[in-house]
Protein backbone atom coordinates (compact mmCIF):
# COMPACT_ATOMS: atom_id res chain seq x y z
CA UNK A 1 0.00 0.00 0.00
CA UNK A 2 1.11 3.56 -0.69
CA UNK A 3 -0.25 5.77 2.03
CA UNK A 4 -0.09 9.07 0.11
CA UNK A 5 -1.68 7.54 -2.99
CA UNK A 6 -4.51 5.83 -1.09
CA UNK A 7 -5.83 9.07 0.33
CA UNK A 8 -5.43 11.24 -2.74
CA UNK A 9 -2.61 13.31 -1.29
CA UNK A 10 -0.18 14.52 -3.92
CA UNK A 11 3.31 13.26 -3.16
CA UNK A 12 4.73 16.76 -3.29
CA UNK A 13 2.18 17.99 -0.73
CA UNK A 14 2.76 14.92 1.43
CA UNK A 15 6.54 15.43 1.51
CA UNK A 16 6.02 19.12 2.24
CA UNK A 17 3.88 18.16 5.20
CA UNK A 18 6.48 15.71 6.43
CA UNK A 19 9.18 18.37 6.22
CA UNK A 20 7.05 20.84 8.14
CA UNK A 21 6.26 18.37 10.93
CA UNK A 22 9.89 17.25 11.12
CA UNK A 23 11.00 20.84 11.57
CA UNK A 24 9.17 21.23 14.89
CA UNK A 25 12.00 22.46 17.12
CA UNK A 26 12.08 19.80 19.82
CA UNK A 27 15.86 19.86 19.80
CA UNK A 28 16.15 23.45 20.99
CA UNK A 29 13.86 22.89 24.00
CA UNK A 30 14.21 26.51 24.94
CA UNK A 31 11.85 28.27 27.25
CA UNK A 32 11.33 31.85 28.29
CA UNK A 33 10.26 30.72 31.75
CA UNK A 34 12.78 31.10 34.57
CA UNK A 35 14.31 27.91 35.94
CA UNK A 36 12.97 26.98 39.37
CA UNK A 37 16.01 26.23 41.53
CA UNK A 38 14.19 25.53 44.80
CA UNK A 39 11.09 23.63 43.74
CA UNK A 40 8.35 22.48 46.06
CA UNK A 41 6.37 19.42 45.06
CA UNK A 42 2.91 18.18 45.93
CA UNK A 43 4.40 14.73 46.56
CA UNK A 44 7.65 12.79 46.12
CA UNK A 45 8.84 13.70 42.58
CA UNK A 46 10.93 10.58 41.85
CA UNK A 47 8.10 8.03 41.80
CA UNK A 48 9.27 6.82 38.38
CA UNK A 49 12.69 6.04 39.85
CA UNK A 50 15.88 6.20 37.78
CA UNK A 51 17.50 4.40 34.87
CA UNK A 52 20.71 4.28 32.84
CA UNK A 53 21.58 3.17 29.35
CA UNK A 54 23.70 3.26 26.19
CA UNK A 55 26.95 2.52 28.06
CA UNK A 56 30.28 3.55 26.58
CA UNK A 57 33.80 3.01 27.94
CA UNK A 58 33.93 6.47 29.55
CA UNK A 59 30.31 7.05 30.46
CA UNK A 60 26.62 6.28 30.37
CA UNK A 61 23.24 8.02 30.11
CA UNK A 62 21.49 8.71 33.41
CA UNK A 63 17.70 9.17 33.36
CA UNK A 64 14.89 10.28 35.60
CA UNK A 65 11.56 12.06 35.26
CA UNK A 66 10.04 14.39 37.81
CA UNK A 67 6.43 13.39 38.35
CA UNK A 68 4.85 13.67 41.80
CA UNK A 69 1.53 12.63 40.21
CA UNK A 70 2.73 10.37 37.38
CA UNK A 71 -0.71 9.36 36.08
CA UNK A 72 -2.12 12.89 35.96
CA UNK A 73 -1.79 15.04 32.88
CA UNK A 74 1.49 16.92 33.24
CA UNK A 75 2.64 14.56 36.00
CA UNK A 76 1.65 17.05 38.67
CA UNK A 77 4.43 19.39 37.54
CA UNK A 78 4.41 23.16 36.88
CA UNK A 79 4.93 24.53 33.37
CA UNK A 80 8.41 25.83 34.25
CA UNK A 81 11.76 24.05 34.01
CA UNK A 82 13.15 22.60 37.23
CA UNK A 83 16.81 22.45 38.20
CA UNK A 84 18.02 19.01 39.28
CA UNK A 85 21.36 17.87 40.64
CA UNK A 86 23.01 14.55 39.85
CA UNK A 87 25.89 12.64 41.38
CA UNK A 88 27.94 9.60 40.39
CA UNK A 89 29.98 7.75 43.01
CA UNK A 90 32.15 4.68 43.42
CA UNK A 91 30.15 3.61 46.48
CA UNK A 92 26.49 3.35 47.34
CA UNK A 93 26.92 5.67 50.35
CA UNK A 94 28.32 8.40 48.03
CA UNK A 95 31.41 8.97 50.13
CA UNK A 96 33.54 9.00 46.97
CA UNK A 97 31.74 11.13 44.38
CA UNK A 98 33.53 11.07 41.02
CA UNK A 99 31.19 13.23 38.89
CA UNK A 100 28.36 15.64 39.59
CA UNK A 101 26.44 18.43 37.92
CA UNK A 102 23.09 20.05 37.24
CA UNK A 103 20.46 19.35 34.61
CA UNK A 104 17.17 21.00 33.77
CA UNK A 105 13.94 19.01 33.72
CA UNK A 106 11.97 20.94 31.11
CA UNK A 107 8.22 20.79 30.45
CA UNK A 108 8.71 20.35 26.67
CA UNK A 109 10.13 16.89 27.43
CA UNK A 110 7.70 16.01 30.20
CA UNK A 111 10.24 17.06 32.87
CA UNK A 112 12.43 14.09 31.93
CA UNK A 113 16.19 14.32 32.43
CA UNK A 114 18.89 12.73 30.26
CA UNK A 115 22.45 13.23 31.51
CA UNK A 116 25.34 11.96 29.38
CA UNK A 117 28.07 11.41 31.93
CA UNK A 118 31.68 11.21 30.72
CA UNK A 119 35.08 10.83 32.36
CA UNK A 120 34.35 7.46 33.96
CA UNK A 121 36.54 4.35 34.00
CA UNK A 122 35.90 1.51 31.51
CA UNK A 123 34.27 -1.71 32.75
CA UNK A 124 33.54 -0.14 36.10
CA UNK A 125 30.42 -0.15 38.29
CA UNK A 126 29.06 3.12 39.65
CA UNK A 127 26.17 4.41 41.73
CA UNK A 128 24.14 7.50 40.85
CA UNK A 129 21.27 9.61 42.14
CA UNK A 130 19.35 12.84 41.49
CA UNK A 131 18.21 15.66 43.77
CA UNK A 132 15.34 18.12 43.24
CA UNK A 133 14.37 20.54 45.98
CA UNK A 134 14.58 18.66 49.28
CA UNK A 135 14.04 15.28 47.62
CA UNK A 136 16.54 12.60 46.58
CA UNK A 137 15.89 9.88 44.04
CA UNK A 138 16.44 6.17 44.58
CA UNK A 139 20.08 5.20 44.13
CA UNK A 140 20.78 3.59 40.77
CA UNK A 141 23.60 1.26 39.82
CA UNK A 142 25.20 1.23 36.39
CA UNK A 143 28.28 -0.07 34.59
CA UNK A 144 30.41 1.33 31.80
CA UNK A 145 31.47 -0.67 28.75
CA UNK A 146 35.02 -2.08 28.49
CA UNK A 147 37.73 -0.11 26.69
CA UNK A 148 37.40 -0.46 22.92
CA UNK A 149 40.83 -2.08 22.48
CA UNK A 150 40.40 -4.50 25.40
CA UNK A 151 39.37 -8.16 25.33
CA UNK A 152 37.12 -8.79 28.35
CA UNK A 153 37.13 -12.23 29.90
CA UNK A 154 33.34 -12.30 29.63
CA UNK A 155 30.20 -10.20 29.20
CA UNK A 156 26.86 -11.21 30.66
CA UNK A 157 23.57 -9.75 29.51
CA UNK A 158 19.87 -10.63 29.38
CA UNK A 159 17.32 -9.76 26.74
CA UNK A 160 13.54 -9.61 26.69
CA UNK A 161 10.62 -7.99 24.88
CA UNK A 162 6.83 -7.75 24.74
CA UNK A 163 5.65 -6.73 28.20
CA UNK A 164 1.91 -6.18 27.89
CA UNK A 165 0.79 -4.73 31.23
CA UNK A 166 -2.73 -6.13 30.89
CA UNK A 167 -1.55 -9.66 30.12
CA UNK A 168 0.09 -10.12 33.49
CA UNK A 169 2.96 -9.33 35.82
CA UNK A 170 6.59 -8.87 34.81
CA UNK A 171 7.71 -11.88 36.84
CA UNK A 172 10.98 -12.36 34.98
CA UNK A 173 12.53 -9.10 36.16
CA UNK A 174 12.92 -10.00 39.87
CA UNK A 175 14.94 -13.04 38.78
CA UNK A 176 16.86 -11.07 36.17
CA UNK A 177 18.11 -8.58 38.77
CA UNK A 178 19.60 -11.44 40.80
CA UNK A 179 21.94 -12.31 37.92
CA UNK A 180 25.40 -10.77 37.64
CA UNK A 181 24.70 -8.83 34.44
CA UNK A 182 26.59 -6.12 32.60
CA UNK A 183 23.60 -5.08 30.53
CA UNK A 184 19.89 -5.61 29.78
CA UNK A 185 18.73 -5.48 26.16
CA UNK A 186 15.07 -4.73 25.41
CA UNK A 187 13.92 -5.63 21.88
CA UNK A 188 10.66 -3.75 21.72
CA UNK A 189 6.98 -3.66 22.66
CA UNK A 190 7.95 -1.97 25.90
CA UNK A 191 4.37 -0.68 26.16
CA UNK A 192 1.17 -1.64 24.38
CA UNK A 193 -0.96 1.11 22.91
CA UNK A 194 -4.35 -0.61 23.28
CA UNK A 195 -7.15 0.71 25.44
CA UNK A 196 -7.99 -0.86 28.77
CA UNK A 197 -9.96 -4.11 28.84
CA UNK A 198 -11.81 -5.52 31.84
CA UNK A 199 -11.30 -8.96 33.39
CA UNK A 200 -7.57 -9.16 32.78
CA UNK A 201 -4.81 -9.42 35.40
CA UNK A 202 -4.24 -5.67 35.13
CA UNK A 203 -5.85 -2.85 33.15
CA UNK A 204 -4.48 -0.07 30.99
CA UNK A 205 -5.60 3.43 31.88
CA UNK A 206 -7.85 4.99 29.25
CA UNK A 207 -8.59 4.22 25.62
CA UNK A 208 -6.06 3.46 22.89
CA UNK A 209 -3.36 6.10 23.16
CA UNK A 210 -2.79 8.72 20.47
CA UNK A 211 -1.88 12.09 22.02
CA UNK A 212 1.45 12.91 23.64
CA UNK A 213 -0.11 13.13 27.10
CA UNK A 214 -1.79 9.75 26.59
CA UNK A 215 1.50 8.12 25.61
CA UNK A 216 3.17 9.73 28.63
CA UNK A 217 0.52 8.35 30.96
CA UNK A 218 0.85 4.88 29.45
CA UNK A 219 4.64 4.86 29.95
CA UNK A 220 4.21 6.17 33.50
CA UNK A 221 1.79 3.35 34.28
CA UNK A 222 4.37 0.81 33.11
CA UNK A 223 7.26 2.47 34.93
CA UNK A 224 5.33 2.45 38.18
CA UNK A 225 5.62 -1.34 38.08
CA UNK A 226 8.18 -2.08 40.79
CA UNK A 227 9.60 -5.14 39.03
CA UNK A 228 10.37 -3.17 35.88
CA UNK A 229 11.62 -0.13 37.79
CA UNK A 230 14.04 -2.25 39.81
CA UNK A 231 15.55 -3.78 36.66
CA UNK A 232 16.11 -0.27 35.31
CA UNK A 233 17.63 0.84 38.60
CA UNK A 234 20.09 -2.04 38.81
CA UNK A 235 21.55 -2.25 35.28
CA UNK A 236 22.19 -0.14 32.19
CA UNK A 237 19.76 -0.86 29.35
CA UNK A 238 20.13 -0.96 25.59
CA UNK A 239 16.69 -0.40 24.03
CA UNK A 240 14.96 -0.47 20.69
CA UNK A 241 11.29 -0.39 19.75
CA UNK A 242 9.00 -2.59 17.72
CA UNK A 243 5.45 -1.60 16.76
CA UNK A 244 3.37 -1.31 19.94
CA UNK A 245 5.36 1.68 21.17
CA UNK A 246 3.41 3.42 18.41
CA UNK A 247 0.78 1.32 16.61
CA UNK A 248 0.49 -2.39 15.88
CA UNK A 249 2.14 -3.66 12.66
CA UNK A 250 2.84 -0.24 11.19
CA UNK A 251 5.38 -0.08 8.37
CA UNK A 252 7.20 3.20 7.82
CA UNK A 253 4.42 5.59 6.72
CA UNK A 254 1.66 2.99 6.49
CA UNK A 255 -0.85 2.20 9.22
CA UNK A 256 -2.28 -1.26 9.73
CA UNK A 257 -5.74 0.32 9.84
CA UNK A 258 -7.70 1.53 6.85
CA UNK A 259 -8.96 5.10 6.75
CA UNK A 260 -5.98 6.68 8.52
CA UNK A 261 -4.74 9.75 6.66
CA UNK A 262 -0.97 10.31 6.32
CA UNK A 263 -1.28 13.52 8.32
CA UNK A 264 -3.02 11.89 11.27
CA UNK A 265 -0.62 8.95 11.13
CA UNK A 266 2.47 11.15 11.28
CA UNK A 267 1.15 13.34 14.09
CA UNK A 268 0.48 10.25 16.17
CA UNK A 269 3.91 8.83 15.29
CA UNK A 270 5.48 12.12 16.37
CA UNK A 271 3.75 11.84 19.75
CA UNK A 272 4.78 8.20 20.16
CA UNK A 273 8.41 8.83 19.27
CA UNK A 274 8.74 11.80 21.59
CA UNK A 275 7.25 9.90 24.52
CA UNK A 276 9.59 6.98 23.82
CA UNK A 277 12.60 9.29 23.97
CA UNK A 278 11.33 10.97 27.12
CA UNK A 279 11.06 7.68 29.01
CA UNK A 280 14.17 5.86 27.76
CA UNK A 281 17.83 6.35 28.79
CA UNK A 282 18.88 7.44 25.29
CA UNK A 283 21.59 9.78 24.07
CA UNK A 284 21.06 13.06 22.21
CA UNK A 285 21.95 11.24 18.97
CA UNK A 286 18.51 9.62 19.21
CA UNK A 287 16.60 12.86 19.79
CA UNK A 288 13.37 12.79 17.73
CA UNK A 289 12.85 15.20 14.88
CA UNK A 290 9.10 15.34 14.54
CA UNK A 291 7.89 11.90 13.35
CA UNK A 292 11.43 10.71 12.70
CA UNK A 293 13.93 9.33 15.19
CA UNK A 294 17.29 7.68 14.58
CA UNK A 295 17.36 4.71 16.91
CA UNK A 296 19.79 2.35 15.15
CA UNK A 297 23.25 2.50 16.69
CA UNK A 298 26.12 0.35 17.91
CA UNK A 299 27.34 -0.41 21.41
CA UNK A 300 30.81 -1.97 21.69
CA UNK A 301 32.00 -4.17 24.52
CA UNK A 302 35.70 -4.05 23.73
CA UNK A 303 36.83 -6.57 21.13
CA UNK A 304 34.53 -9.20 22.60
CA UNK A 305 31.10 -8.05 21.41
CA UNK A 306 29.59 -5.42 19.15
CA UNK A 307 25.85 -4.81 19.59
CA UNK A 308 24.22 -3.48 16.43
CA UNK A 309 20.84 -2.15 17.56
CA UNK A 310 18.40 -2.14 14.63
CA UNK A 311 15.08 -0.51 13.78
CA UNK A 312 12.92 -2.76 11.59
CA UNK A 313 9.78 -0.57 11.70
CA UNK A 314 10.54 3.01 10.73
CA UNK A 315 12.20 2.42 7.36
CA UNK A 316 10.64 -0.78 6.00
CA UNK A 317 8.42 -0.95 2.96
CA UNK A 318 4.82 -2.03 3.48
CA UNK A 319 4.20 -5.67 4.37
CA UNK A 320 3.69 -7.60 1.12
CA UNK A 321 0.79 -9.75 -0.02
CA UNK A 322 -1.67 -8.20 2.38
CA UNK A 323 0.42 -9.11 5.46
CA UNK A 324 -0.38 -12.14 7.72
CA UNK A 325 0.70 -15.71 6.85
CA UNK A 326 1.16 -16.01 3.08
CA UNK A 327 3.23 -17.91 0.50
CA UNK A 328 6.65 -16.43 -0.27
CA UNK A 329 5.69 -15.20 -3.74
CA UNK A 330 5.04 -11.94 -5.56
CA UNK A 331 5.87 -8.85 -3.54
CA UNK A 332 7.65 -10.92 -0.89
CA UNK A 333 10.35 -11.41 -3.55
CA UNK A 334 10.41 -7.78 -4.69
CA UNK A 335 14.09 -6.67 -4.89
CA UNK A 336 13.02 -3.12 -4.01
CA UNK A 337 11.43 -4.22 -0.74
CA UNK A 338 13.46 -3.43 2.35
CA UNK A 339 13.30 -4.21 6.04
CA UNK A 340 15.97 -1.74 7.18
CA UNK A 341 15.95 0.95 4.52
CA UNK A 342 18.98 1.69 2.38
CA UNK A 343 20.75 4.00 4.82
CA UNK A 344 20.42 1.70 7.85
CA UNK A 345 21.40 -1.37 5.82
CA UNK A 346 24.52 0.37 4.52
CA UNK A 347 25.37 1.49 8.04
CA UNK A 348 24.99 -2.05 9.36
CA UNK A 349 27.17 -3.57 6.65
CA UNK A 350 29.85 -0.94 7.13
CA UNK A 351 29.80 -1.51 10.88
CA UNK A 352 30.13 -5.28 10.43
CA UNK A 353 33.01 -4.94 7.95
CA UNK A 354 34.90 -2.63 10.31
CA UNK A 355 34.15 -4.69 13.41
CA UNK A 356 37.04 -6.22 15.32
CA UNK A 357 34.68 -8.00 17.72
CA UNK A 358 34.61 -11.75 18.26
CA UNK A 359 30.79 -11.74 18.43
CA UNK A 360 28.79 -9.50 16.09
CA UNK A 361 25.30 -9.10 17.48
CA UNK A 362 22.17 -7.77 15.79
CA UNK A 363 19.61 -6.75 18.43
CA UNK A 364 16.36 -6.44 16.51
CA UNK A 365 12.67 -7.20 16.49
CA UNK A 366 11.23 -9.78 14.08
CA UNK A 367 12.23 -13.35 13.23
CA UNK A 368 14.91 -13.63 10.56
CA UNK A 369 14.69 -17.39 9.98
CA UNK A 370 12.14 -18.30 7.25
CA UNK A 371 9.74 -20.28 9.42
CA UNK A 372 7.26 -22.20 7.27
CA UNK A 373 3.97 -22.39 9.17
CA UNK A 374 1.85 -24.00 6.47
CA UNK A 375 0.64 -27.55 6.02
CA UNK A 376 2.24 -29.90 3.51
CA UNK A 377 2.89 -28.17 0.21
CA UNK A 378 1.02 -25.05 1.34
CA UNK A 379 4.08 -23.18 2.60
CA UNK A 380 3.26 -20.02 4.53
CA UNK A 381 5.47 -17.39 6.13
CA UNK A 382 4.89 -14.28 8.20
CA UNK A 383 4.86 -11.29 5.87
CA UNK A 384 5.59 -9.01 8.84
CA UNK A 385 8.89 -10.79 9.51
CA UNK A 386 12.08 -11.01 7.44
CA UNK A 387 10.70 -13.69 5.04
CA UNK A 388 8.25 -11.05 3.81
CA UNK A 389 11.34 -9.15 2.64
CA UNK A 390 13.17 -12.17 1.28
CA UNK A 391 15.58 -10.41 -1.07
CA UNK A 392 16.64 -8.09 1.75
CA UNK A 393 17.01 -11.07 4.11
CA UNK A 394 19.10 -13.10 1.67
CA UNK A 395 21.27 -10.10 0.89
CA UNK A 396 22.20 -9.76 4.57
CA UNK A 397 22.92 -13.48 5.00
CA UNK A 398 24.99 -13.51 1.80
CA UNK A 399 26.91 -10.54 3.20
CA UNK A 400 27.69 -12.55 6.36
CA UNK A 401 28.98 -15.37 4.18
CA UNK A 402 30.91 -13.46 1.50
CA UNK A 403 32.57 -11.02 3.91
CA UNK A 404 33.24 -13.73 6.49
CA UNK A 405 31.71 -11.71 9.33
CA UNK A 406 32.89 -13.34 12.60
CA UNK A 407 30.17 -15.09 14.59
CA UNK A 408 26.96 -13.25 13.59
CA UNK A 409 24.27 -13.68 16.26
CA UNK A 410 20.73 -12.32 15.84
CA UNK A 411 18.64 -11.50 18.92
CA UNK A 412 14.91 -11.36 18.24
CA UNK A 413 11.70 -10.57 20.13
CA UNK A 414 8.14 -9.91 18.95
CA UNK A 415 6.71 -13.41 18.62
CA UNK A 416 6.07 -14.33 22.31
CA UNK A 417 7.80 -17.69 21.83
CA UNK A 418 11.34 -18.99 22.34
CA UNK A 419 13.16 -20.28 19.26
CA UNK A 420 16.73 -21.22 18.39
CA UNK A 421 17.45 -21.14 14.65
CA UNK A 422 20.46 -21.92 12.51
CA UNK A 423 20.55 -19.25 9.79
CA UNK A 424 21.35 -20.99 6.52
CA UNK A 425 22.49 -19.20 3.40
CA UNK A 426 19.75 -20.98 1.42
CA UNK A 427 17.01 -22.44 3.59
CA UNK A 428 15.70 -24.55 0.68
CA UNK A 429 18.99 -26.46 0.48
CA UNK A 430 19.66 -28.84 3.38
CA UNK A 431 23.39 -28.72 2.58
CA UNK A 432 23.56 -24.92 2.51
CA UNK A 433 26.10 -23.50 4.98
CA UNK A 434 25.05 -22.07 8.34
CA UNK A 435 26.14 -18.43 8.40
CA UNK A 436 24.69 -17.28 11.73
CA UNK A 437 22.54 -18.12 14.73
CA UNK A 438 19.24 -16.61 15.85
CA UNK A 439 18.03 -16.64 19.45
CA UNK A 440 14.37 -15.63 19.70
CA UNK A 441 13.18 -14.67 23.16
CA UNK A 442 9.65 -15.13 24.42
CA UNK A 443 7.60 -12.30 25.90
CA UNK A 444 7.92 -11.02 29.43
CA UNK A 445 4.12 -11.14 29.87
CA UNK A 446 2.33 -10.74 26.51
CA UNK A 447 0.04 -13.62 25.69
CA UNK A 448 -0.68 -14.57 29.29
CA UNK A 449 0.72 -17.52 31.19
CA UNK A 450 2.01 -19.39 28.14
CA UNK A 451 3.35 -22.91 28.27
CA UNK A 452 0.51 -24.15 26.11
CA UNK A 453 0.82 -26.16 22.90
CA UNK A 454 0.43 -23.95 19.83
CA UNK A 455 -0.39 -26.25 16.91
CA UNK A 456 0.95 -23.89 14.27
CA UNK A 457 4.29 -23.53 16.05
CA UNK A 458 4.53 -27.19 17.03
CA UNK A 459 4.16 -28.09 13.36
CA UNK A 460 6.67 -25.42 12.33
CA UNK A 461 9.25 -26.68 14.82
CA UNK A 462 8.99 -30.16 13.32
CA UNK A 463 9.03 -29.27 9.64
CA UNK A 464 11.77 -26.61 9.62
CA UNK A 465 15.09 -28.40 9.98
CA UNK A 466 16.97 -25.25 10.98
CA UNK A 467 14.90 -24.99 14.18
CA UNK A 468 16.90 -26.29 17.14
CA UNK A 469 14.47 -25.36 19.92
CA UNK A 470 10.96 -24.09 20.57
CA UNK A 471 9.12 -23.21 23.81
CA UNK A 472 5.98 -21.16 24.53
CA UNK A 473 6.50 -20.14 28.17
CA UNK A 474 7.05 -16.57 29.36
CA UNK A 475 10.37 -15.26 30.68
CA UNK A 476 13.66 -13.92 29.34
CA UNK A 477 16.96 -15.04 27.87
CA UNK A 478 20.34 -14.82 29.64
CA UNK A 479 23.61 -14.86 27.69
CA UNK A 480 27.18 -15.40 28.91
CA UNK A 481 29.85 -14.74 26.28
CA UNK A 482 33.62 -15.21 26.34
CA UNK A 483 36.27 -15.03 23.60
CA UNK A 484 35.73 -18.76 22.95
CA UNK A 485 32.08 -19.51 23.71
CA UNK A 486 28.58 -18.10 23.84
CA UNK A 487 26.17 -19.75 26.30
CA UNK A 488 22.46 -18.94 26.15
CA UNK A 489 19.99 -19.85 28.90
CA UNK A 490 16.24 -19.76 28.35
CA UNK A 491 14.75 -18.71 31.69
CA UNK A 492 11.01 -19.25 32.03
CA UNK A 493 8.36 -18.19 34.54
CA UNK A 494 5.46 -20.69 34.74
CA UNK A 495 2.81 -17.99 35.20
CA UNK A 496 2.28 -14.22 34.90
CA UNK A 497 -1.38 -13.85 35.90
CA UNK A 498 -0.19 -13.13 39.45
CA UNK A 499 3.17 -12.04 40.90
CA UNK A 500 5.71 -14.32 42.53
CA UNK A 501 6.46 -16.90 39.83
CA UNK A 502 9.52 -19.12 40.30
CA UNK A 503 12.24 -19.32 37.66
CA UNK A 504 13.11 -22.42 35.65
CA UNK A 505 16.12 -22.75 33.37
CA UNK A 506 14.26 -24.58 30.62
CA UNK A 507 17.14 -25.04 28.15
CA UNK A 508 20.72 -23.92 27.46
CA UNK A 509 22.67 -23.72 24.20
CA UNK A 510 26.34 -23.34 23.30
CA UNK A 511 28.06 -21.59 20.42
CA UNK A 512 31.80 -21.95 19.83
CA UNK A 513 33.65 -19.07 18.23
CA UNK A 514 34.42 -19.77 14.60
CA UNK A 515 32.22 -22.88 14.44
CA UNK A 516 28.80 -22.32 12.80
CA UNK A 517 25.76 -23.88 14.40
CA UNK A 518 24.43 -24.15 17.93
CA UNK A 519 24.42 -27.14 20.29
CA UNK A 520 22.09 -27.85 23.18
CA UNK A 521 23.86 -28.49 26.48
Amino acid sequence: MNSSKRYGVERRQFLKYMAAVSAIPFSSCRTTSPVITRPQFEDYPFKLSVASGDPEPDGVVLWTRLAPLPLDEGGGMPSEPIETFWEVANDEAFRNIVQKGTAHAIPQLGHSVHVEVTGLKPAHSYFYRFHAGVHTSPVGRTRTAPAEDSMPERVRFAFTSCQNYESGYFNGYPHMVKEDLDLIVHLGDYIYEYGGVNNRPRKHIGAEVESLDEYRTRYAQYRLDRMLAEAHRQFPWLVTWDDHEFDNNYANLVSEEDGISPEKFLVRRMNAYQAYYEFMPLRRRSFPQGPQMTLYRSCKYGRLANFNVLDTRQYRTDQPNGDRQKPMVGKALDPRATMLGEQQENWLMKNLINSSATWNIMAQQVMMAPLNRGKGEDRRYSMDQWPGYEVSRRRLLDFFHQRKIPNPVVLTGDIHVNWVNDLQLDFKDDNSPVVGTEFVGTSMSSGGNGGNRITEYERAAEQNDFVQYYNSNRGYVSCDITPDTWTTHFRITPFVEKPGAPLINEASFLLKSGIPGVKRI
